[in-house]
């Protein structure tokens, strides 16, 4: 875990520079839709499960905000480091495993997704959204959200020959399951057979529980949805040092 907290010592300095454009980016668009959809189209659709439009989607997207920044920061941010900067091959002449590198890289791409959760957590307080003590746990969902969506994506950048090949990562991954995890509407409105493979997608898991603790609503229930968030964070880390270690290893 040392030399894991290195690598994300060397990306957090890095960040320090352009903090503001990147905060920017991660924040700005699920914001614009907070607005559009809870304010916009909020005022002409009925109340969903007992709750306004507006507090229905506000949980959701915060787990999207998790999500989305974690999968930028762990695609074209790690790219950028591997292939254009070369600073993985930098940081692998040091004492440090392809492991640790990896662990260090989701880690940071994690912490990412706590800040802009963060910042988007206190936008929801500050519309009177606040339901109870329980918004506070959705800081570490939105943490455990950024291991595994980091992970996934880092999975995705060792594989990536270019730039280009991102297109499909965030076209039929991470789109899909912005609009189909039942962040903006249930996932039981869609047929049988959508709403079941809603339920194999991990951002229904975390917006399943974001939306429980958002009500005050701590129960065994979410044990499943918890147990299937770090399962699937353990097993895509895993599987994205062997990857990694495929391609920078010759």
């Amino acid at each position: 875990m040392l030399a894991a907290r290195r690598v994300w010592q060397r990306n957090f300095e890095s960040w320090k520079r352009f903090y503001r454009a990147s905060l920017v980016g991660n924040v700005l668009d699920p914001v614009l839709y907070f607005v559009a959809m809870g304010y916009g189209l909020g005022a002409f659709v009925r109340p969903i499960q007992g709750e306004p439009y507006l507090s229905f989607i506000a949980p959701g997207l915060l787990a999207g905000v998790a999500m989305n920044s974690a999968a930028f920061e762990n695609t074209i941010g790690s790219f950028t480091r591997m292939e254009e900067q070369k600073t993985f091959k930098s940081i692998l002449m040091t004492p440090v495993s392809i492991t640790e590198l990896a662990l260090g890289e989701i880690l940071w791409g994690a912490s990412k997704s706590l800040l802009a959760a963060t910042i988007f957590l206190a936008i929801i307080a500050a519309t009177g959204l606040w339901h109870s003590p329980l918004d506070l746990l959705l800081l570490p969902l939105a943490f455990l959200v950024g291991l595994l969506f980091g992970a996934m994506a880092l999975c995705w950048t060792a594989l990536s020959p270019s730039y280009d090949f991102f297109n499909y990562f965030f076209t039929l991954v991470v789109s899909v399951m912005f609009l189909f995890s039942g962040i903006f509407f249930p996932v039981e409105s869609l047929p049988d057979w959508a709403s079941a493979a809603a339920w194999l997608l991990p951002l229904t898991h975390a917006v399943d529980m974001a939306r429980a603790l958002h009500r005050g609503e701590l129960t065994s229930a979410l044990v499943p949805d918890l147990l299937w968030l770090l399962t699937a964070a353990a097993l895509f880390s895993w599987l994205a040092a062997r990857l990694l270690e495929r391609r920078l290893v010759r």
